[in-house]
């Protein structure tokens, strides 16, 4: 396979705000905030997966949810995902944010070593 560059993601921690939070989170973020999110014209693909069971303690949130991004620079992704965000347009299914969410932790990671990927 030819070399495509190293991948860029943006992983996110998150769950919801409370108990009280976990339908609406529900509804917003798996429901809507990651699909419309993977619509921005720099991301290639979006996974988010449910912590099921901590590993040498908790695990650190409830989702982690990576969006991988074209390209290997931060800066120029995260000002093209502003730019997607920011547009009332960017995606006609769009839903307000409910403030369900909670970020536990996200940062953007490159790619220094991988095995068994495409």
């Amino acid at each position: 396979m030819a070399d495509q560059g190293k991948k860029l993601i943006l992983m996110g921690l998150v769950e919801p705000t409370g108990e009280d939070a976990v339908t609406a989170f529900n509804q917003w973020y798996l429901g809507n905030h990651i699909e419309d999110t993977y619509n921005c014209p720099q991301i290639s693909s979006v996974r988010s997966f449910q912590a099921v069971k901590g590993f040498l303690g908790d695990a650190p949130a409830q989702y982690l949810t990576i969006y991988e991004f074209i390209g290997e620079d931060a800066e120029a992704a995260e000002a093209a995902l502003a730019k997607y965000q920011a547009d009332p347009n960017g995606w006609d299914k769009r839903q307000p944010n409910n403030n369900s969410m909670a970020v536990v932790g996200a940062g953007w990671y490159v790619e220094a070593i991988a095995f068994g990927t495409d």
